[in-house]
């Protein structure tokens, strides 16, 4: 006979969930303030979820955490509108044994959530909001055009090489390769099976269709770039050289809002443009910038870190400074760091950038 539990029986406990989120079901874990009560699979729903709660813990005050991963926020932002103190943690900010690396599994990760939870050892990654999310992951498709274009022009090459066909004399510059007139040549390269023409002809027609693609998304980052939101701020960062409208957007998408990191620490501990330490006793060893990073942001400052110090001669000068004594990889991630510093200096002050002053 199962004893019968009142509407407030919890009333002013606290119950913890650890969350070990895929595609087709939660573990979950659940702890009454340091007591675990279970661990068990779920529907991969926030609303039966909750149900769950309040049918075995009614009256209580719910919390819960999860790893950022594929889901993304969605669940983040239902567990919210049902009440529940939801917080999403970076995996590497969740303490892990030796052998919990080497004896991985679901719901022993759960467990683990839930107990660090309980214990107020977890801190929630900044969530932004949903259009910031949806805007920012255009920018991140484009990326992933440009690689799909990439490999198909490999592919292509690959398949020249293979049937040692060679370029025309018109086309042994590189600089040359994938204009019109050479789409032209490829077309019209001849083979004694059709079938092998046929094999050609559907890598070509790829890339024209990766062409065309990203041509529209250029179209509608650029459009996007215009609106209400980023306007004023994409009118400053392109102020910066070495920055075109495609990384002021990728700046602000990624970023949302630069008021969100309290000190330039932060923020450059956010791109990675911070060394790796690592101190035992004595000894202090201090290798390249950290792994942990946003990469979509610090691939893009560093790539405009060198154009900028070719149309800036104050970058310029502080480049070859640093070259002096470090290799040229090593100086380049110095110039990004201040490249970033002056960006975060005129989204601050709304300021647009002048060669020349040191900000």
């Amino acid at each position: 006979m199962r004893t019968k539990i009142t509407e407030n029986a919890f009333a002013g406990q606290r119950i913890f969930v650890g969350l070990d989120t895929h595609k087709k079901d939660f573990k979950v874990t659940i702890m009454a303030e340091d007591v675990f009560c279970k661990t068990f699979s779920a529907p991969p729903s926030a609303q039966k979820l909750v149900d769950h709660l309040h049918e075995n813990f009614p009256g209580a005050e719910y919390f819960s955490a999860y790893e950022a991963g594929f889901s993304g926020f969605w669940l983040h932002r239902q567990l919210t509108a049902l009440k529940v103190k939801n917080i999403v943690v970076n995996p590497a900010d969740i303490p892990t044994t030796d052998k919990e690396r080497k004896q991985k599994e679901d719901k022993r990760d759960s467990r683990k959530i839930a107990k660090e939870l309980q214990l107020g050892r977890l801190k929630s990654i900044y969530i932004p909001t949903d259009k910031t999310l949806q805007d920012r992951i255009l920018i991140r498709t484009r990326d992933a055009v440009v690689k799909e274009t990439r490999r198909t022009k490999q592919r292509i090459k690959s398949f020249l090489y293979f049937f040692g066909i060679h370029f025309p004399e018109q086309f042994t510059d590189r600089n040359k390769h994938w204009s019109n007139n050479f789409i032209k040549w490829l077309e019209s390269i001849s083979f004694e099976q059709e079938s092998a023409k046929h094999a050609l002809q559907i890598h070509v027609n790829t890339l024209q269709n990766h062409r065309q693609t990203l041509l529209q998304t250029n179209r509608q980052i650029r459009a996007l770039s215009r609106s209400g939101m980023y306007k004023e701020n994409v009118e400053l960062l392109v102020s910066i050289p070495g920055y075109g409208v495609l990384t002021g957007m990728r700046i602000l998408t990624e970023l949302e809002t630069i008021e969100r990191f309290k000190s330039q620490n932060k923020i450059d501990s956010f791109l990675g443009l911070v060394p790796s330490t690592r101190s035992s006793s004595d000894t202090e060893r201090v290798s390249g910038v950290t792994p942990r990073a946003n990469p979509f942001l610090r691939s893009a400052i560093i790539e405009s870190a060198w154009v900028a110090i070719r149309n800036d001669p104050a970058l310029m000068s502080k480049y070859l400074h640093y070259r002096k004594r470090m290799d040229e990889n090593k100086a380049i991630i110095r110039i990004a760091k201040t490249l970033l510093h002056r960006t975060v200096h005129l989204l601050r002050k709304k300021e647009k950038y002048e060669k020349n002053v040191a900000k």
